[in-house]
């Protein structure tokens, strides 16, 4: 299964393999982010992607805020190369909970 905008919308096909979707409409996200962005972060590594980007999508999940997070590579062009634009800008999280199990999440909000 290929992560993209595009297959987002097979919602279906997302929570058979398990995995939990932004709760907002990505694409509206994108173009107000696009029209107004309020955060711009340098750095678009690992623990960025998750932690921050999970708190936004807390917040976007939420009805509290409706923009996402620009971000800037300084040090390494490859990241967005590689990590983001193959990826229409999605990030898969994955989490190892306490009791043992693993929870999915794709990211939508860098």
């Amino acid at each position: 299964m290929k992560m993209n905008l595009a297959t987002l919308k097979d919602t279906a096909a997302w929570a058979k393999v398990g995995v939990k979707l932004p709760a907002y409409d990505v694409e509206k996200v994108v173009a107000e982010t696009k029209k107004a962005p309020i955060w711009v972060h340098f750095g678009g590594g690992n623990i960025f992607r998750i932690f921050l980007g999970t708190a936004q999508q807390k917040l976007l999940d939420e009805g509290l805020c409706d923009k996402g997070i620009v971000v800037a590579e300084t040090f390494d062009y490859e990241v967005i190369d590689k990590a983001y634009d193959p990826f229409d800008n999605l990030t898969l999280a994955v989490t190892l909970n306490p009791d043992g199990t693993v929870s999915r999440e794709i990211i939508g909000c860098l």
